[in-house]
């Protein structure tokens, strides 16, 4: 089979869905890649590279689709709601897909997709298991964003990160708060820690407390307690607005306290809840940041503006999206170990192995001829429920 990775197309988008480091392993496996020409040049993985591990470089984008049994990007049509539509004239009935494409998003866009006839695995649908753990691309891509909005914020922020004791006197550490402590919360509650600021975080799910303290932060416990806090796959779940105002209150001297707040709450398929409010942001220091992860979705900050850096009453409120894009060199390396990971797992002797009581195929396959075939997606946009062959 020819795996075919073409250019990302999306404005500012820096990765490439495979490096040259994983075509190896691909080849032992039967699997031709082919690569559009320059595909990998922003992330720093040259042409020339590509061809030196076995892969062959195509000049026309439109080859690429046309050429390929499976087309992989980092952001398909739904994830890329720019320019992600030119790519659907270019696929055809039975082509695999396989990327980001935001599928608890817009149902017309997913049904888009569906219409070309793609067997269509969305990779965020990955089960957060053992046996994934190595597939889990949104993991991957969260941990950087993680990494990244800690200096964000260190770059912004008009104060020193660590202490320091000097002929001048001893400058105090900042201090940084983070909301909401899933992989990108803990990434940035690590990254703080060793910049040399007192961190501290807070989580509605009671086992993120054992996880915040194992990276060094200090857990901030709230006399609130949310129910049913998490989902079997181990997200957040939606709280009504009574908890969300009762947590503001609650979080808001904390808030004020902080020179820095990064807000990683989000909830699949939820507008993210605004857990800082115009209020809370007029009560902190001048010059504070507030780095907002889930700017792209709506956001966590009521002043929030999406992929832009707004000042409030003083304080910087950074909305930048599509941060894992910032270091395309190992978010390429990262995404392409998953993915090869999950090629390897769904095509074995030259052809796709459709096995539908394997779990993890199961709940990543999001299109299959020509309709939207997956259970959680169909239950969450109310479609009723579709019987799938148990093999193909």
């Amino acid at each position: 089979m020819i795996i075919g990775v073409p250019r990302e197309s999306f404005p500012g988008e820096r990765r490439v869905a495979l490096v040259p480091a994983v075509i190896p392993n691909l080849a032992k496996a039967g699997l031709q890649v082919i690569i559009e020409a320059g595909a990998g040049s922003s992330a720093g993985y040259p042409d020339a590279d590509y061809v030196q591990k076995g892969a062959k470089v195509i000049a026309a984008w439109t080859e690429v689709f046309k050429s390929a049994d499976v087309v992989v990007q980092v952001l398909c049509h739904g994830s890329n709601d720019k320019t992600g539509s030119a790519d659907l004239p270019l696929l055809r009935r039975d082509q695999i897909l396989i990327g980001f494409l935001r599928p608890l998003g817009s149902i017309e866009t997913i049904q888009e997709v569906a219409a070309t006839g793609v067997k269509a695995f969305a990779i965020e649908l990955m089960p957060r298991t053992t046996r994934a753990q190595s597939m889990d691309a949104l993991s991957s891509m969260a941990t950087i964003c993680g990494y990244k909005s800690v200096l964000l914020a260190a770059d912004t922020l008009p104060r020193l990160f660590p202490m320091f004791t000097t002929a001048a006197g001893t400058v105090t550490p900042a201090r940084v708060f983070v909301i909401g402590a899933g992989v990108a919360g803990l990434q940035a509650i690590a990254t703080a820690r060793r910049l040399g600021a007192v961190t501290s975080a807070y989580d509605l799910r009671p086992a993120a407390k054992e996880q915040v303290q194992s990276v060094g932060g200090r857990f901030v416990e709230l006399p609130i307690e949310a129910k049913d806090a998490e989902d079997p796959r181990g997200y957040a779940r939606a709280q009504d607005e009574t908890f969300y105002r009762r947590q503001r209150d609650l979080l808001g001297r904390v808030v004020a306290e902080s020179d820095v707040v990064i807000t990683a709450a989000v909830v699949p398929g939820k507008k993210p809840p605004v857990l800082v409010t115009r209020e809370m942001v007029q009560k902190m220091a001048p010059g504070s940041v507030i780095v907002d992860l889930a700017a792209e979705r709506g956001g966590n900050c009521e002043a929030t503006r999406s992929a832009e850096l707004v000042v409030e009453s003083g304080v910087n409120v950074i909305g930048s999206i599509n941060l894992a894009s910032a270091a395309p060199y190992h978010a390429s390396q990262m995404y392409a170990r998953n993915l090869s990971a999950f090629l390897l797992h769904v095509l074995r002797e030259d052809r796709l192995h459709l096995d539908l009581e394997d779990e993890i195929t199961r709940e990543t396959l999001l299109t299959d001829g020509g309709e939207v075939v997956n259970a959680r997606v169909r239950e969450f946009f109310s479609l009723p429920p579709k019987l799938v062959p148990s093999s193909t």
